[in-house]
């Protein structure tokens, strides 16, 4: 059965991206949240975002709050911050494979890929 997992990395402080609150949405005809979670220490969640019977084919949505990481590190961001709210839709289309889906940030930028 697959899963789905995701980490975080500060491009711009060359580190993993610790205490990130993560917010897991589904979206179908309504966007439902499913879960919230905290990046640890490695910018890593502790277990699997979505796993067995949870994880389902559909469109789901991972929000990180990067304003509030990048404050809490002492970053001048300013009010409104350009990415208050990091929001990255994709799709499952097989539950049997292991979705990762991670993020690297920066105060003005960021990217993100499937990974492994």
């Amino acid at each position: 059965m697959g899963y789905l997992s995701t980490h975080v990395l500060d491009s711009a402080q060359g580190r993993p991206g610790k205490g990130i609150r993560v917010d897991l949405f589904a979206v179908a005809e309504q966007r439902t949240l499913l879960k919230t979670v905290y990046t640890n220490d490695d910018g890593r969640c502790d277990e699997p975002l979505l796993e067995k019977d949870d994880f389902k084919k559909g469109v789901y949505e991972l929000v990180f709050h990067t304003t509030d990481y990048f404050r809490s590190q002492g970053v001048d961001l300013p009010d409104p911050a350009f990415l208050g709210e990091v929001v990255i839709r994709f799709g499952v289309a097989s539950a049997d494979e292991h979705y990762h889906v991670p993020l690297l940030i920066a105060p003005y930028s960021y990217s993100t890929y499937r990974g492994s």
